[in-house]
């Protein structure tokens, strides 16, 4: 019984000499070391974000969820934008109304410049 008891912590401080040489030698098994501090992987193009990149975003995890600073940084990028389109809309469809006569709407929904008979 005590050789059998002899065998299995012989086998036991093995193992975890080899665990250990193993974690020192090869790592953690992370190809990149952690982010430094106040920084983050979370990218987002400087103008015209596209619901494609809006779907690709990657938020670093901690123990309950997202890092919020990454997120509210998403957003207020996101809010910066939805703000600009809308106000380019408002300024589109102002000046769309000020020239509203001189623009006709096709049968495919798109617009076109019709011109103004001449007086004669």
């Amino acid at each position: 019984m005590l050789t059998l008891l002899i065998y299995v912590v012989v086998i036991a401080v093995v193992a975890a000499a080899l665990f250990f040489v193993a974690s020192t030698v090869f790592g953690r098994g992370e190809e990149l070391g952690p982010l430094p501090e106040g920084t983050t992987a979370t990218v987002l193009p400087a103008e015209a974000v596209t619901g494609a990149d809006v779907r690709s975003l990657k938020f670093q995890q901690t123990l309950r969820g997202y890092k919020p600073s990454e997120v509210d940084w998403a957003l207020e990028r996101l809010g910066g934008e939805i703000d600009v389109l809308r106000s380019r809309l408002s300024a589109l469809q102002q000046s769309g109304a000020q020239s509203g006569s001189q623009l006709g709407a096709t049968s495919d929904g798109r617009h076109s410049v019709t011109a103004e008979p001449d007086e004669q």
